[in-house]
C-alpha cells in the first residue's frame, strides 16, 4: 500500500467534523433549502444563482439539490432532514427562520455540515454567513433622500429582527443626511415573501403619502404598487431591473456565488471549519445596481462616492454621533458601532417617530 492509499484508509475509518478531501470518485452532494420559491425575483433567486456557481466551478465533482418555498419551522426541520438522509453532506439554510431547525437536525447528524444564513447558532458542524445589507441601504437611503419630494420615504420591513432593523436605520440616517426634512414611515409585512402582504403594504404607504419606497421583503409587488402611483423604489437582494429605469432606480444585489463556490471548495479539500462569515460591499458580497438616468447626476455620483468609502473602510454606515429615538446617546461623535452592537440592535435611530414591534 502506497503512502496515498494509506492516508486514504485512515481517513475512512476516522471519523471527524475536520476531514480530509472529500474522497473524489463520488460527488459531493450538497443539498439548499429556500424559503420562497426559485423564481421570486429576489432573495431566493440569488441564491439558486448562487447554487448554479457552484455547479459551473466543480462540474461532476459535484451534486447539488434544492427544496424551495420551506416554511420557517417543523417544515424546514422535515427539509433539512430529507436532504441530510438523502446523502447530502453540505446543506446551505438560506432564512433566518431556518436556525432552530438547522441547530436540531445538525446535532442529529454530525458527519453533515450544515450553513445557516444570517442566523447567529453555531456548532461544530455549522457554520453561519451574512451580508451587510446596512451598507447597501446608506447608498440607497442616500438616493431617498435626494430623490423625494413629498420628504416621506416608506419601508417595508419583513419582521423585527436586527439585519431588518439595521436596515431601516441605515436608510434613514442617510437620507436624513442630504435632506434633514425627511419622514420614514414603516409597514410590517411578516413575511419575507408574500407579494399580495407587500402589495398591501406599499399601498399603505403610498396612502400615507410617501413618494419613495424601500423594502427588506423579496416580492416585486411593491415596485408594481411605486409604477402604478409613479413613485420610486429599489430593487431586493436582486437586480429586479425589469422595473428600469423607473420605479425601480438602483437596487441591491446579494452575490453569494463567491462564498458557495469557496466554501464547497473547502469541503472539497478539507479545509471546512465552522466559522462566522459578514461580508459586505467591500467584499462584493453587497452590490450596488445599476443607478438609471432617473436619478440626477449629482445624486448618483454622491450614492457612487458614498459606496466607494464604505468599500474602502474610510467610513461606516453607523458612524457618530447617533442617538436613539428615545433621545439617549448611542454613539459618540466619530465613535462607529461594533459588529455586537448591530448584530443585537433591537432599536430606532433618533428621528424615526415609530414602535418596534415585540
Amino acid at each position: 500500500m502506497n503512502r496515498r492509499d494509506l492516508i486514504a484508509s485512515v481517513a475512512a475509518m476516522t471519523v471527524s467534523l475536520a476531514a480530509p478531501a472529500f474522497a473524489q470518485d463520488e460527488p459531493l452532494k450538497v443539498g439548499f433549502i429556500y424559503v420562497g420559491p426559485v423564481g421570486d425575483g429576489g432573495w431566493t433567486y440569488q441564491h439558486d444563482l448562487g447554487r448554479q456557481a457552484i455547479e459551473a466551478e466543480y462540474g461532476d465533482k459535484v451534486e447539488t439539490t434544492f427544496i424551495e418555498s420551506v416554511p420557517e419551522g417543523a417544515d424546514a426541520e422535515r427539509a433539512l432532514t430529507q436532504l441530510a438522509l438523502a446523502g447530502n453532506k453540505l446543506i446551505f439554510a438560506t432564512s433566518f427562520g431556518f436556525m432552530d431547525p438547522v441547530m436540531n437536525v445538525a446535532a442529529k447528524f454530525p458527519d453533515v455540515k450544515f450553513e445557516h444564513a444570517t442566523g447567529y447558532k453555531r456548532a461544530d458542524n455549522v457554520a453561519t454567513y451574512d451580508a451587510r445589507f446596512y451598507e447597501g441601504r446608506a447608498v440607497m437611503g442616500t438616493i431617498a433622500g435626494h430623490m423625494t419630494e413629498s420628504n416621506k420615504i416608506g419601508y417595508i420591513g419583513s419582521f423585527p429582527i436586527p439585519e431588518v432593523i439595521q436596515g431601516i436605520n441605515s436608510s434613514f440616517i442617510h437620507a436624513r443626511k442630504v435632506n434633514p426634512d425627511v419622514e420614514m414611515k414603516i409597514v410590517w409585512a411578516y413575511s419575507w415573501f408574500d407579494p399580495a402582504k407587500e402589495a398591501d403594504a406599499a399601498s399603505a404607504l403610498l396612502a400615507e403619502g410617501v413618494d419613495v419606497i424601500l423594502q427588506h421583503t423579496d416580492s416585486t409587488a411593491p415596485l408594481a404598487k411605486a409604477q402604478e402611483a409613479g413613485a420610486i423604489g429599489f430593487g431586493q437582494a436582486s437586480d429586479m431591473s425589469n422595473f428600469a429605469p423607473s420605479p425601480r432606480v438602483s437596487s441591491i444585489i446579494d452575490n453569494w456565488a463567491p462564498y458557495y463556490v469557496q466554501r464547497v471548495g473547502a469541503v472539497l479539500d478539507g479545509t471546512w471549519e465552522s466559522k462566522a462569515t459578514w461580508a459586505g460591499i467591500n467584499e462584493g458580497e453587497v452590490e450596488i445596481g445599476e443607478i438609471t438616468d432617473a436619478v440626477p447626476a449629482d445624486v448618483k455620483d454622491a450614492a457612487l462616492a458614498l459606496k466607494d468609502q464604505i468599500a474602502s473602510g474610510e467610513y461606516h454606515p453607523f458612524t457618530g454621533p447617533l442617538n436613539k429615538a428615545d433621545g439617549s446617546v448611542w454613539l459618540a461623535d466619530g465613535q462607529t458601532a461594533t459588529d455586537e452592537e448591530l448584530s443585537g440592535m433591537n432599536f430606532y435611530v433618533e428621528g424615526i417617530d415609530a414602535e418596534i414591534p415585540q
